[in-house]
């Protein structure tokens, strides 16, 4: 069994997640103008994909879906 949170895609897959990352916190940033409740849920979203570009880790790929990146 493998450890959790271990090492499940390379670089380019990082590379990708920490644009997305990027993408939904300026968008939660324009979204609590809107809602709160939009805001928190982009931002939550946002340091969850944030985490899995620092870690190299993705909960798809770790649950056994494979993904294209």
């Amino acid at each position: 069994m493998k450890p959790l949170f271990s090492r499940n895609i390379d670089n380019r897959g990082r590379f990708v997640r920490g644009i997305g990352a990027l993408v939904l916190l300026v968008g939660a940033g324009f979204g609590l103008t809107v809602s709160v409740w939009l805001g928190l849920g982009l931002l939550a979203a946002g340091l969850f994909v944030g985490f899995e570009a620092l870690r190299g880790w993705c909960v798809m790929r770790a649950c056994g879906i494979k993904t294209r990146l």
